[in-house]
């Protein structure tokens, strides 16, 4: 079993979540592969370690790597909008987004060149006005799901950017059915920068995935924690 008793470095053991104070406890896994069985493979990891009440935190990007959503950058073969429209992305330290040629392609093929063109259209307006984040307000939840690699990635998903993981929701669903315990799944998407919910059933999950991950406990770079459980402890 290697459920982490302790959180990942910089990272602390509890969170006030909705009303609650909870814990979270890593799950470490082997490097996910194309068509492997993520949550079996979580469960496996996870051994016994589930208890009624418990929420299990996915990472979207490890989901979608697992259905054959993931691909190496050598292998996208971009286009002159895409090369452009990548120039205005704005790079942080917490991932590329789309501020690659690659990224940005994934982008036009998943939401349309239209779409992500008015996207950009858009935000050339506005931020210089000081209202940032329209371009993924018009772009949607596909575009701003789609992640690249950083600094700490682990190899070899350091050379690879992934879409967002198909049917997250159903997804979720399904998992909560194979656990033992009642135990609720939520997909997420988390970075220093901020939290967005792909996969739970309803926006009273939503509010409790985004609170549970507001400081980006699980890691998917040398870490190898892209699982996390989450027990609440006490009722504020």
């Amino acid at each position: 079993m290697t459920v982490l008793t302790s959180p990942n470095p910089g990272k602390k053991l509890t969170i006030d979540a909705e009303g609650a104070t909870y814990e979270r406890f890593p799950i470490k896994t082997p490097v996910i592969n194309e068509s492997d069985d993520f949550v079996g493979i979580v469960l496996a990891e996870a051994g016994d370690a589930f208890q009624d009440g418990d929420v299990l935190l996915l990472a979207e990007s490890v989901v979608a790597i697992s259905q054959g959503r993931g691909f190496r950058f050598s292998d996208i073969t971009y286009g002159w909008f895409a090369k452009f429209y990548s120039r205005f992305v704005t790079r942080t330290p917490s991932g590329i987004g789309l501020g690659t040629p690659e990224t940005m392609q994934l982008a036009i093929n998943e939401c349309g060149l239209l779409r992500i063109t008015v996207a950009v259209a858009i935000a050339g307006i506005t931020r210089p006005l000081g209202w940032k984040g329209n371009f993924y307000r018009v772009a949607g939840a596909k575009a701003r799901a789609i992640d690249g690699p950083t600094a700490g990635t682990m190899p070899p998903y350091n050379e690879f950017a992934s879409l967002s993981p198909a049917n997250p929701r159903e997804y979720a669903i399904e998992a909560e059915k194979r656990i033992a315990k009642k135990v609720e799944v939520i997909i997420v998407d988390a970075n220093d920068i901020g939290v967005n919910i792909l996969g739970a059933r309803d926006k009273e999950q939503e509010r409790l995935g985004v609170a549970l991950c507001l400081d980006n406990p699980m890691g998917q770079g040398s870490e190898g924690t892209p699982a996390l459980i989450c027990r609440r402890v006490s009722v504020l």
